[in-house]
């Protein structure tokens, strides 16, 4: 597996024959060509560049070393796939760093940078089917990107650390692979940093281990994981560790934070599960980090992250999205109501059950006024934003929320909290889409006529005529 790639020319014009750009390449050997390439993204409605077609993954193995002074990462990506079709060739996406080798199933490969795409052609063709090994060794300095909304992912440099948040596309900026939430796989992320320093990332920490002036963290996510919640976070650190529902608890708290809502964390996973259902994770937790590291919260798997102590409404909002999002993850970027909606309403429920307004309290108020608050509530349908530069605006949250109460008043409680829960399982730590969605609640209750909140309140243009 780890052979040094030999470069050379030969290969740029068999690359050429390919109809590829090559920046670069590696490997001998030409096996006979029965696949096809795998395609270059999956054409998602709104970021079709985005993941690629031909494989899942289904581990991935990253082993990687940060130094805050120069700002350098190295790493060696492993990811365990199965061909879904005969492939001669696959990309992987990755904006950035330099590749320096690339293995499949232990051989050599020739391989090729086109933007965010890493194409890589194995030795041997891949039959579909086949479950293979693919491994990237890579370095250097990775990229912050700036999205069509002006908000920054990737990997973000923090005062003593740094901080990798990967909605929609930024993971891709720190490691190689098939990067749409539509491919799912399990973790496991070795990370290097200077001694002193802590690095926190998804899953449980199986092991730490300081030698020679630096420490490596053992992290290990078994449940499937969609690449964008896939975070690390190092920097100067308070751990936290405790139990929560039979579940472990891991923290990082941002020297300096005080994230006293914390302690609130048992209660209100008490409280999800008893509206949405068993947990879906091994592990829970929260990292809080400065309030300068990022410019929003993120619900990153098992630990969501916030920038400064969230208050009691963002806790529950971001741990709410456990089940909606990150074990229920959306098919396709169009479904992000399907996350964030929920997670709205999660908040609603939550103020009801505290005793403040009721969910119809705070529905009734944003169809009469919600245009003060929220001026682009009526821009565009929940399930239908107009591109990629909207799908975290007010539409999808704030009457995405509303969609779920028009489910609850037209079904009343006891079958709404059925329909939620059955959701939950059946598609838990798999993909769903809106249709999924709308047909499961058909499903659940067969006497309801759905269509008005579809058409007006789901799919409508501008604001619904009646409430």
């Amino acid at each position: 597996m780890s052979r040094s790639v030999r470069l050379v020319p030969a290969c740029v014009a068999a690359l050429t024959a390919l109809a590829l750009t090559a920046t670069a390449c590696g490997g001998d050997g030409d096996g006979g060509v029965q696949g096809t390439p795998g395609g270059a993204g999956v054409r998602d409605p709104y970021f079709p560049k985005a993941g690629n077609g031909g494989y899942d993954v289904g581990h991935y193995d990253l082993r990687l070393s940060y130094d805050p002074d120069t700002h350098r990462l190295t790493g060696t990506a492993a990811l365990t796939a199965r061909a879904t079709q005969d492939l001669s060739a696959f990309d992987l996406d990755l904006k950035g760093l330099d590749v320096e080798k690339v293995t499949v199933e232990g051989e050599p490969a020739r391989w090729n940078r086109t933007g965010q795409e890493l194409t890589v052609r194995p030795h041997d063709d891949l039959d579909d089917g086949e479950t293979f090994e693919a491994e990237v060794r890579y370095s250097g300095t990775p990229r912050t990107l700036t999205d069509a909304d002006g908000s920054h992912e990737g990997w973000l440099r923090t005062a003593d650390g740094a901080l990798a948040l990967g909605e929609p596309v930024g993971s891709m900026t720190w490691f190689p692979g098939n990067h749409h939430p539509s491919d799912k796989a399990s973790y496991d992320i070795t990370v290097t940093v200077p001694e002193g320093l802590e690095a926190v990332s998804n899953g449980e920490l199986r092991g730490k281990e300081t030698r020679d002036g630096r420490t490596t963290f053992a992290w290990h996510a078994a449940e499937p994981m969609a690449s964008y919640v896939a975070t690390l976070a190092i920097g100067d650190y308070d751990i936290h560790r405790s139990t929560a529902g039979g579940v472990s608890v891991h923290s990082a708290v941002q020297e300096g934070e005080n994230a006293k809502v914390l302690d609130r964390l048992p209660e209100v996973m008490d409280w999800a599960e008893t509206n949405f259902g068993p947990y879906p994770f091994s592990s829970v937790g929260a990292i809080v980090g400065g309030e300068d590291d990022a410019e929003y919260a993120l619900e990153t798997q098992n630990r969501p992250f916030f920038p400064g102590a969230p208050d009691t409404g963002l806790l529950v909002h971001e741990l709410a999205h456990q089940w909606f999002g990150d074990s229920v993850t959306p098919k396709s970027w169009r479904d992000m109501w399907l996350n964030e909606g929920f997670a709205t309403y999660a908040e609603w429920l939550w103020e009801e059950d505290e005793g403040g307004d009721s969910a119809q309290d705070t529905f009734d108020e944003l169809y009469e006024e919600g245009e003060d608050e929220y001026p682009d509530l009526w821009a565009f349908p929940p399930a239908e934003p107009t591109s990629g530069a909207h799908i975290s605006d007010d539409p999808v949250y704030q009457r995405g929320a509303m969609v779920v109460h028009k489910i609850r008043q037209q079904v009343g409680d006891d079958t709404f909290y059925d329909i939620v829960q059955g959701w939950t399982a059946e598609h838990r730590h798999g993909n769903a889409g809106t249709d999924d969605f709308t047909a499961y609640v058909e499903q659940q209750a067969p006497d309801e006529d759905f269509d008005a909140i579809w058409d007006e309140w789901l799919y409508g243009e501008g604001k619904p005529a009646h409430p």
